[in-house]
């Protein structure tokens, strides 16, 4: 048997990438190891505008209708909503970040993404707040686990943990006696364990998630305030996340679940009596130069890359899972930021 695709997780990245082949009638196997990774908990943050000075992310007129066309594709084949649209409150911190805020307000291509300043006596906003418009959040969880059962129904998932010594490539590419066309692996922070890929620059960072459900309602937005806080219904919310670059572990800690809850006690002092129902940590895969990893080994180009898009991936996934099919099957150029040929691999 001959494979087109090997892709090695099943994470946000291997999942779209997958789908995206087998809709191009490509013969492709995932395998996993099953485990929690990190876009299974992660929160799936769709948000155009960030940081404090309220910097549009860069290509965004091609990433965001991307990302909505992918995701409402997906939950009309499956019957289900993943792509959750809901407008951000933007807290500011500071008098300087609602300065900001009024001059991107100025700017005709910040018009799509910025709504009106407001201030309130709700919570605490003591220098008001903006709503920020085109935000959403993903139901990560829900769409890989939709996926997984697909890819299982189309005989295209393994799950095992993936051997880089079972790896042959002399005189051709195999895995376990399997021809394989292409290898891509998208596995998230174990990158730097990859035999071939360990020299691209990761800038792994643990994340902390904290699941709550509230005594007391609170408005039905997603709230960014340093931190962000996502309403999921019925009372229950999603609160982070802690960046942690120096221990890269998936435990969960007491001092990450402390500063979570303080720093959402102090916008919303009713949130003290909220009690928690899950927390959780896993390790995003962030990069140097914040943009991800993709294309093919400059020695061995059959093993390829699609991974480090970090806190984007939501966002960034669905426009470079096809970005990168066109470059697999029809010899497109790769945009030379994402690129791995901006790196010295050899």
């Amino acid at each position: 048997m001959t494979i087109d695709f090997l892709i090695v997780g099943q994470g946000l990245a291997g999942s779209l990438l997958a789908w995206e082949l087998i809709r191009r009638n490509c013969k492709v196997l995932v395998v996993d190891n099953g485990s929690e990774n990190a876009s299974l908990c992660a929160a799936g943050l769709i948000n155009p505008v960030t940081g404090m000075r309220f910097v549009k992310s860069a290509q965004m007129e091609k990433l965001l209708p991307a990302a909505k066309c992918c995701y409402q594709q997906l939950g009309v084949f499956f019957q289900q909503n993943f792509y959750m649209e809901k407008n951000m409150l933007r807290i500011f911190a500071s008098q300087k970040e609602f300065h900001n805020a009024q001059k991107r307000l100025q700017d005709a291509s910040y018009a799509a993404y910025l709504g009106e300043i407001l201030s309130t006596d709700k919570f605490n906003a003591p220098f008001g707040m903006i709503e920020q418009t085109e935000t959403a959040y993903l139901l990560t969880q829900p769409l890989l686990s939709t996926l997984k059962q697909f890819f299982i129904e189309q005989h295209s998932y393994q799950q095992l943990g993936f051997a880089y010594n079972e790896i042959k490539l002399e005189p051709n590419l195999s895995w376990r006696g399997m021809a394989v066309k292409q290898l891509i692996f998208c596995e998230g922070y174990r990158l730097l364990d990859n035999p071939w890929f360990s020299r691209l620059p990761l800038q792994p960072a643990k994340g902390e998630i904290l699941t709550l459900k509230s005594q007391q309602p609170l408005p039905d937005k997603i709230f960014n305030y340093g931190h962000w806080l996502i309403p999921l219904g019925g009372n229950l919310y999603r609160t982070g996340a802690t960046f942690e670059p120096l221990h890269l572990d998936t435990l969960c800690t007491a001092a990450a679940k402390k500063h979570l809850l303080n720093s959402l006690q102090q916008i919303f002092p009713a949130t003290t009596t909220a009690q928690l129902v899950k927390h959780q940590a896993n390790i995003r895969p962030c990069t140097l130069d914040k943009q991800p990893f993709i294309g093919r080994h400059p020695r061995y180009p059959q093993l390829a890359v699609f991974n480090g898009f970090g806190a984007k991936g939501s966002l960034q996934i669905p426009y470079y899972s096809r970005h990168f099919a066109d470059y697999l099957l029809e010899n497109k150029t790769l945009d030379s930021v994402v690129d791995i040929q901006r790196y010295q691999l050899n």
